[in-house]
């Protein structure tokens, strides 16, 4: 064990001159506080999720053929859905302990490894039962990836910038949409669907050459390294569920209240993501490149939400930015959804604001996790919340499946206003954290 003493904060250090005061202040301060070393952890992050994100698109993107090629209704594609996501809370719980364990750049590199073998192994299933355990196989490192490194790079933020510092790293989720939108609209252009859908697969073998990256230029934040060795406590569950006792106070009502409110904004967030592009093609009977000019707004819409929300979250707060966007989220589905038919410009003009507002609301996520847990279980608290999350908002992209026949996709994607009201209430049972020392 370790016999460096703690510091006082992770983030404290020297008082900075007045020039380097002046560039943190300025439009990108945020990159510039972070040193060397934090922009190449920045950059591993920012990478990683974006990966992670385009190999979570290529489901929902060929989810129409799919359903064609082994004769799906809606229930079973939604699964596929659901499945992953739940899947991703072990994952994601699993990655956190061993963050905490050996370390944020080496769980990193195992969660992207896993994640990008069995996206390519779901391009050679033969059956639809294959492909569902393959998609589950892959939702244990799509359920790490996020936590460990918004936590790697938490840890080298400094306080006054961690909102946007996250936000920046959060917007990759918009690239990684926007690359599998892209390669999506070529591949099922040039390539029949009982091929094209493969092809997608076969391309999520991408992140593999982020890995040799980051084992080569990415460490751990110093500082961060020798406050969790300190703790007899690191990557533990029981720590996060231990309640407070004798005025001491425990983590077991924080990990309850994270818990609901990672659940009610993924449960909006994932039923979105999963039908609407079976929702343009099957409702409004877009073609494959109209509907990639309608996902160009949305994913325009949600870059632009999460570096907003970033800032948002610095200025207003993590609980108030959330607050904001959760409203604002529910009104868009809303009118998104009850665009009467034959006003296809009105759908792509709503795009943008739906896209903007359901991504804004997840800026604030990497800084207020790490902020509610200390060091040692920091890791295991964010995997933990942030996936649980996932697993349990996965019900709502399945009731859409099950309601789609009957509502149709339109109507039941209804059901993702509910999470973001639900996101609102679990945010009464938190604290702010904004302007917190990570120690």
């Amino acid at each position: 064990m370790s016999t460096t003493p703690p510091p006082r904060s992770v983030t404290a250090g020297a008082r900075p001159a007045q020039g380097e005061r002046a560039a943190e202040d300025s439009a990108f301060g945020w990159l510039h506080a972070l040193g060397p070393r934090g922009r190449r952890a920045f950059a591993g992050a920012f990478g990683g999720y974006a990966l992670d994100s385009y190999d979570y698109f290529t489901l929902p993107l060929s989810m129409v053929a799919l359903a064609a090629y082994f004769g799906l209704d809606s229930g079973q594609t939604g699964l596929f859905t659901t499945v992953t996501l739940v899947v991703s809370a072990i994952g994601g719980a699993v990655a956190g302990v061993i963050a905490d364990r050996v370390g944020r750049v080496r769980a990193l590199m195992i969660t992207v490894i896993t994640y990008a073998v069995f996206t390519v192994a779901c391009g050679f299933a033969p059956n639809y039962e294959t492909l569902l355990v393959f998609r589950a196989l892959q939702g244990l490192g799509f359920g790490g990836e996020w936590a460990v490194g918004a936590i790697l790079v938490a840890e080298y933020a400094s306080a006054k910038h961690r909102g946007r510092t996250l936000g920046a790293v959060q917007s990759s989720w918009a690239v990684g949409w926007a690359l599998a939108a892209i390669v999506y609209t070529l591949v099922f252009s040039f390539a029949g669907d009982d091929l094209a859908w493969r092809i997608m697969f076969w391309t999520g073998a991408l992140p593999a050459l982020l890995v040799v990256w980051l084992r080569r230029r990415v460490h751990d934040a110093p500082e961060a390294i020798a406050a969790r060795e300190q703790s007899p406590q690191r990557g533990s569950f029981t720590a996060i569920f231990r309640p407070g006792t004798n005025g001491e106070p425990g983590l077991l009502r924080t990990t309850v209240f994270a818990g609901l409110l990672s659940t009610g904004v993924q449960g909006g967030y994932y039923t979105l993501a999963t039908w609407v592009p079976t929702y343009l093609k099957t409702e409004r009977g877009l073609s494959v490149v109209g509907t990639g000019g309608y996902l160009t707004f949305l994913i325009t819409g949600a870059f632009l939400g999460y570096l907003t929300g970033g800032y948002l979250t610095d200025r207003l707060g993590r609980r108030r930015n959330i607050w904001l966007f959760a409203l604002l989220s529910a009104v868009c589905i809303l009118a998104y959804t009850n665009i009467p038919h034959g006003a296809n410009t009105l759908l792509l003009v709503l795009g943008f604001p739906l896209g903007f507002c359901m991504s804004a609301i997840f800026s604030g996520f990497g800084s207020y996790l790490s902020e509610l847990y200390p060091t040692a279980v920091r890791g295991t608290g964010q995997g933990f919340t942030y996936n649980t999350g996932r697993a349990v908002g996965a019900v709502f992209p399945t009731l859409v499946g099950f309601l789609a026949d009957s509502w149709g996709v339109g109507g039941a994607l209804v059901f993702g206003a509910i999470g973001y009201g639900l996101a609102a209430l679990a945010l009464l049972g938190l604290p702010e954290t904004r302007g917190k020392e990570l120690a």
